[in-house]
């Protein structure tokens, strides 16, 4: 409970702890990605994916996996009071939560349970697991902007909808450049780059989960 100038008490905001927390978990991961990959040896942001760090044999596999569930809690908890901020704007709000939530078990909770783990150069079953829960969260991230487009119009925050569909582009981009090998030395060059287009692509999108809890907490939604 918080306490008004007049002395009154007002209900806990949950919608804008949801936007706070989000704001500061985005802002976390790409510390602790970088902090923890500087633990691996032999480990290059550049060209190893963010998976990798998690596997068994990595030597803080424990601590990022135990961090992915936890912001995978996070973004489910976010999505889930996203629906109330913005539950009087049509039926795609829905929509737009489910997304975030689905991003929240997949990228989050599920890469954390499943380690990318291969044996003698072959993919194990729980690597499997990873990517199947992975890509759905992948998916879910990659459709938010373009069902945001419904939840805000351009006649309602034009910016914003302009800022969804690039967005939406640069996500589409770079996660082409990560998942397509490409038959050319050009290829060949963007496929070395596996991490670089990994992190562009979580740049991206934490930039819009920012954008979405900034008016978020900025929205008058009954307490």
């Amino acid at each position: 409970m918080e306490k008004m100038k007049t002395g009154k008490t007002v209900p806990f905001n949950w919608v804008r702890a949801a936007a706070v927390m989000c704001i500061i978990t985005c802002i976390s991961d790409f510390v602790v990605l970088f902090v923890l990959g500087s633990c691996y040896q032999g480990y290059s942001q550049l060209r190893n994916t963010i998976s990798s760090l998690g596997a068994t044999i990595s030597p803080v596999s424990k601590l990022i996996s135990a961090w992915w569930i936890l912001i995978g809690i996070v973004f489910v908890f976010f999505g889930v009071f996203f629906r109330k901020a913005f539950e009087k704007d049509g039926r795609y709000v829905k929509l737009a939560s489910l997304l975030i939530v689905m991003y929240g078990l997949g990228e989050g909770i599920g890469s954390g349970l499943f380690k990318a783990d291969s044996i003698n150069g072959k993919r194990t079953f729980s690597f499997l697991l990873h990517d199947i829960v992975g890509g759905i969260g992948i998916i879910a991230a990659v459709l938010l902007p373009l069902v945001m487009c419904s939840v805000i119009s351009k006649e309602d925050n034009s910016p914003f909808y302009c800022f969804s569909w690039i967005v939406f582009i640069i996500g589409s981009i770079t996660l082409l450049c990560f998942g397509i090998r490409f038959p050319s030395e050009a290829g060949d060059l963007i496929a070395s780059c596996k991490g670089l287009w990994q992190r562009l692509f979580l740049l991206n999108l934490y930039v819009y989960f920012i954008a979405i809890s900034v008016i978020m907490y900025n929205r008058k939604i009954p307490v």
